[in-house]
């Protein structure tokens, strides 16, 4: 198994692991400044982000699918209320809808990553055409906010090792997974959703909610109040591997 050392602790690479699986510990470096990517031993750049294996409490929350025009205030409103960050990994052509929405989850302080523009299935897709689904969203989220998205996450997770080397090579921009997946789109009854993210939660966790969905409303608050009186922090994916913290243009409006 590869080895990479970091500052924060370990980073785990998705090299030959199906969506979503935890892997043992896999140390990463990281220089602090953004466009610098982890190294292995080897010298070889990782492209996929799944976890960062460390001792610290700290955990990335992450929403999908977005913005909401309803669901999603209500998602910022239970974080602004427990002063969590988290990253919003967004569509393109939802940003363009709800251009306000966007600044409002930057000027509050969380990340924006890149989702593509029409949540296609990326894996069928020519080079080309990634690209193009990855530059519209980030021109849109550029228009809203005044910051380009510097992570991106494929839809469904659907993407192979040399389609997220290619975005790297071409755009500057690790691929983002995740390590736990409480599968709210499905829309479980109860609290299923919160307690998948409690009982899968660890330190350096990756964790994959949606805000275009009810039920990850109902969970949101006792899953956060759960784990932070575990002691776990919440930090942004960025602020997660190492990079710096992801920060609009101070003062930008949507138009």
């Amino acid at each position: 198994m590869e080895r990479f050392t970091s500052r924060r602790g370990v980073l785990c690479s998705g090299l030959a692991l199906g969506v979503g699986a935890f892997l043992p510990g896999v140390v990463f470096a990281q220089s602090g400044r953004r466009g610098d990517f982890p190294l292995a031993d080897n010298g070889e750049v990782l492209d996929q982000i799944r976890y960062v294996a460390t001792a610290e409490r700290v955990i990335a929350m992450t929403f999908d699918d977005g913005p909401h025009q309803i669901l999603t205030p209500h998602v910022l409103d239970i974080l602004a209320a427990r002063q969590i960050k988290a990253s919003f990994f967004v569509v393109g052509n939802r940003v363009a809808q709800m251009p306000a929405l966007v600044a409002r989850i930057a000027q509050e302080g969380h990340e924006i990553g890149n989702h593509s523009w029409s949540h296609p299935h990326m894996s069928r897709m020519s080079d080309h055409a990634v690209l193009n689904q990855i530059d519209r969203t980030a021109e849109a989220v550029v228009a809203a906010t005044g910051h380009r998205p510097v992570l991106m996450r494929p839809p469904y997770g659907d993407f192979t090792m040399p389609q997220s080397r290619m975005v790297r090579m071409a755009r500057n921009m690790p691929t983002i997974m995740w390590s736990v997946d409480p599968q709210d789109w499905r829309r479980p009854g109860g609290f299923a959703i919160a307690d998948h993210i409690i009982s899968h939660a660890a330190p350096g966790a990756v964790v994959l909610a949606h805000d275009t969905v009810n039920e990850t409303i109902r969970n949101l608050p006792h899953a956060l109040d759960t784990l932070l009186a575990q002691g776990y922090r919440f930090v942004t994916v960025s602020e997660l591997i190492g990079f710096p913290a992801w920060t609009p243009r101070r003062g930008a409006r949507a138009t």
